[in-house]
């Protein structure tokens, strides 16, 4: 994909443009499906939102938002913040709704408990970048683009404009502080927890 084009559609797009609005999406269509698959696929297969749906909500989101984007990169980026911000939205009413939602439910189901832990999971990684965020928010968005929006070392090197090795360094010095953080749920290399 060009990157320079997909610029330029959104900000066509931004202007009006329809047309340039679905051929920004369909250029960068494949890339969200991939992170927000990897982005499930961590969660397991029990999750209530779909790679579509999760991909959807986060072009929704991102298009309703009326941010400035400087390029192909700068987009991935946000829409890794839209994906954490849905994903953890979806897990915090799951878990309310498994605490005493609408319905009084009586289960002994071991699915029912693995959902709980995974929610849990998520809630207790959003807490934890959070608190990475304050001490250092360059460490937190290079857990952010890599868990949430699945982005590469090369992409967000190119983000921050450092070197590939000065993301893996911080990317480890992340992990570590998310590991101490979450009681023992470290993120692993390929931004798995």
């Amino acid at each position: 994909m060009d990157t320079e084009s997909f610029t330029h559609l959104l900000g066509a797009a931004r202007d009006g443009n329809g047309d340039a609005h679905n051929r920004a999406y369909a250029l960068i269509y494949d890339r969200l499906r991939a992170a927000a698959h990897q982005q499930l696929r961590k969660r397991g297969g029990q999750q209530t939102l779909c790679t579509t749906m999760l991909v959807g909500e986060a072009w929704l989101k991102l298009a309703d938002a009326e941010v400035p984007v400087r390029d192909r990169e700068h987009y991935l980026a946000l829409a890794a913040l839209a994906m954490r911000h849905i994903v953890v939205d979806q897990a915090r009413r799951a878990f309310a709704e498994k605490r005493g939602g609408n319905e009084i439910r009586v289960t002994l189901n071991e699915n029912v408990a693995q959902l709980d832990a995974m929610d849990a999971d998520v809630l207790s990684l959003d807490a934890a970048l959070d608190k990475l965020a304050q001490l250092d928010a360059r460490l937190a968005k290079i857990v952010e683009w890599r868990y949430f929006g699945g982005m590469s070392e090369t992409e967000i090197a190119s983000m921050l404009d450092v070197t590939e090795r000065t993301v893996r360094r911080e990317w480890r010095k992340a992990r570590a502080f998310l590991y101490r953080e979450m009681g023992g749920g470290e993120i692993d290399e390929d931004g798995a927890t």
